[in-house]
């Protein structure tokens, strides 16, 4: 679990990136090339400290390969009345 704030705020920066990504039809070892620029820009600024930068690598990828996070969900279908 992240506690730093910098690190959440990261963090909801790439999930939300990720399914944008996804979105838009990319696959996930493109997002992963994604992640891994991400992170490497992070190391560079030293913005994180090595620890929470760790931290936010191992949640984000737990987040890339779990299935739920990118499920489609149709749209509601407007209801029809019929006369």
């Amino acid at each position: 679990m992240l506690q730093d704030t910098d690190t959440v705020r990261h963090y909801q920066r790439l999930t939300d990136a990720m399914v944008q990504l996804w979105e838009r039809g990319y696959r996930p070892d493109d997002i992963r090339l994604y992640i891994e620029g991400y992170l490497a820009a992070l190391r560079q600024n030293g913005s994180l400290e090595a620890f929470w930068l760790h931290r936010l690598e191992e949640q984000v990828i737990r987040f890339l390969y779990d299935p739920s996070n990118f499920e489609v969900y149709p749209y509601p279908q407007a209801q029809r009345d019929r006369y």
